[in-house]
């Protein structure tokens, strides 16, 4: 039995983290004005939200009430990010702050579900946290491709152009 309490301490430390992250890429798409980085942010955040539900599903305590409310609840944990945020007056310096932030927290995410899952026991349980590390991963690669675009580097779809040059 304490092994199901390390798992379910475990668990709920995702669902916690998940829901972090939607709140601040639902924060990030508000507040960026560029239309393919409100996409991108409000699309990650619609995946933090499902990630949120998947981890919810395998979660036994009560705490935080239906998975419903626990989405829709106020998110305490992003608002320091946020005023950090509304500090930035230039446009184009808010919005690469945001998805430096963005990059910041998913390597975070990943670390943490990472470790967890190499401290689990139960194949079933450390095969969920090593799937949501790798989904973890590929929401930063989107993110650093957003970031160098809104940078104006060269995209990885333009490498071959140019090293061929």
């Amino acid at each position: 039995m304490p092994q199901e309490m390390r798992h379910q301490e475990a668990i709920k430390v995702a669902v916690e983290r998940e829901k972090e992250l939607m709140c601040f890429y639902q924060k990030a798409a508000e507040m960026v004005t560029d239309g393919e980085g409100r996409q991108v942010f409000a699309r990650l955040a619609k995946e933090k939200e499902e990630h949120v539900g998947f981890f919810f599903r395998h979660y036994r305590g009560k705490e935080f009430g239906s998975l419903a409310e626990f989405v829709n609840a106020p998110c305490q944990s992003v608002k320091q990010i946020v005023k950090e945020l509304e500090k930035v007056v230039d446009t184009r310096t808010k919005e690469r702050r945001a998805r430096e932030i963005a990059m910041e927290k998913e390597q975070q995410l990943e670390k943490i579900l990472n470790s967890t899952a190499n401290q689990i026991i139960d194949p079933g349980v450390r095969t969920i946290f090593e799937q949501m590390a790798k989904v973890t991963h590929n929401h930063y690669q989107i993110i650093e491709s957003e970031y160098a675009r809104e940078m104006g580097m060269p995209h990885e779809t333009d490498i071959d152009t140019y090293v061929r040059e």
